[in-house]
């Protein structure tokens, strides 16, 4: 009973120092029950309010800090395995890839105006790599027909932004970057600001509606075999 007692007053004392429940019981081990019907009646201070507010965020911070790690654990292997299964890519394939790359992101002809060149816009610095080199590779382009466009916010660093895409794109160390500015529309919830922002490039080709043409056949005759040969339908 006297050592009852003992951890009873323990607790209150520490309890009066701003300790929470969790570190009281690390110290003393008794039922939770019993260490709340313990301290039910004692008063914390402002100051130990604040002790037990910033422990609480500090732990959750410490949870947050740790999921996110095994998230970038688990994307870092699911990438690993899914980079493993693919396997022998041959140029038709290559082909077939830059043209659906073009069917989802470049510019389509319309039956208002069909006759639209060749323009591809992207901020992902690989997409862009790919594209080109598929141009130059597979279509048979030559680098003087194509040409390079910046589109960026006219607050952003402009400077800084040619840096960042002639240090992934070395094409352009030796091609003219034509900037097109944007008007800054200030939106509450427009991300494509900061140190990470850097505008989108545009790639566009020279006289190039019938490769527009071309491509869209590439695609049209990629989806009747994929859909056909598949089994899809």
């Amino acid at each position: 009973m006297k050592l009852k007692e003992e951890e009873k007053k323990l607790a209150v004392e520490l309890r009066r120092k701003g300790f929470s429940y969790r570190e009281i019981l690390e110290k003393i081990p008794v039922a939770k029950s019993t260490l709340s019907l313990w301290l039910r009646s004692v008063g914390l201070s402002q100051e130990q309010h604040q002790r037990l507010t910033t422990k609480k965020l500090e732990a959750a911070l410490r949870g947050a800090k740790k999921r996110k790690t095994q998230r970038l654990a688990t994307s870092k292997e699911i990438l690993k395995k899914a980079k493993s299964e693919i396997g022998y890519i041959n140029l038709n394939t290559v082909k077939i890839l830059g043209a659906f790359l073009y069917w989802a992101e470049g510019n389509k002809q319309k039956l208002h105006n069909v006759s639209v060149g060749v323009k591809f816009s992207n901020s992902d610095p690989l997409m862009l790599e790919f594209f080109y080199k598929w141009l130059v590779k597979i279509c048979q382009i030559e680098s003087q027909e194509i040409y390079f466009e910046l589109y960026i916010h006219e607050t952003a660093d402009i400077n800084k932004a040619k840096k960042f895409w002639i240090n992934c794109l070395p094409v352009l160390k030796n091609q003219k970057i034509i900037v097109r500015l944007k008007k800054n529309k200030l939106k509450k919830y427009r991300r494509n600001i900061g140190e990470d922002y850097n505008g989108l490039v545009r790639i566009n080709v020279y006289r190039s509606t019938n490769l527009n043409r071309k491509i869209m056949g590439w695609v049209s005759g990629a989806c009747e075999k994929l859909l056909v040969h598949s089994g899809i339908v």
